[in-house]
């Protein structure tokens, strides 16, 4: 009969979030998770199978709480200008509120491990594949409504768009001025209009 768990796995989680977020994957220990989670080793092995396993729990459940954030302020927006522009703002609000100076757990990741492991590689590009597809059918609905130009694809623009929120997120790591990274978006999506 399988043990049933006794902790909260949502706490656990983001428990070792933050650990994996501040160290690192190749940096964080098996102690690490132990003293972060209050968790004796063979709970976490038992309950996750191993370090790559929990990872790979934590990168979804970080992605999960991001994608919570973006649908919370899509369901908000009037049309495909405003949703572009609260994407944006997601990502302005995470940075001016790092203090940490972490950046994000899935692009640390991607520079990190996503070439050394393929099942982290695996997760990265299915990561992208979703962030792409949602920024292209919003484009396409911009352009579509006409409120987007139609000088390149919306496929296009969704990958100049999501490599933009990539650069932003790693600038936003040591630049933190506020009015310089809202003046970087205004010119990052004037390609659009």
């Amino acid at each position: 009969m399988p043990k049933t768990e006794t902790f909260d796995r949502n706490q656990v989680l983001q428990r070792a979030t933050e650990v994996f977020h501040l160290k690192g994957y190749n940096g964080t220990s098996m102690q690490d998770l132990v003293d972060a989670t209050t968790l004796n080793r063979s709970s976490i092995y038992n309950s996750f199978g191993s370090k790559l396993s929990m990872f790979l729990e934590v990168l979804s459940y970080y992605q999960s709480n991001v994608s919570g954030k973006i649908d919370g302020k899509l369901i908000h927006s009037h049309n495909a200008s405003d949703m572009v522009s609260a994407i944006f703002e997601i990502y302005i609000d995470d940075i001016l509120r790092d203090e940490d100076k972490k950046g994000c757990l899935i692009i640390n990741c991607k520079s990190e491990i996503t070439n050394q492991e393929p099942l982290i590689n695996s997760f990265i590009e299915k990561s992208q594949d979703r962030m792409t597809t949602m920024l292209e059918d919003i484009v396409c609905n911009g352009q579509m409504e006409k409120i987007f130009n139609q000088n390149q694809t919306a496929s296009q623009y969704a990958l100049y768009l999501f490599s933009s929120i990539q650069g932003l997120r790693m600038t936003g790591i040591i630049h933190k001025n506020e009015e310089d990274l809202r003046n970087l978006i205004q010119n990052i999506l004037k390609i659009l209009y």
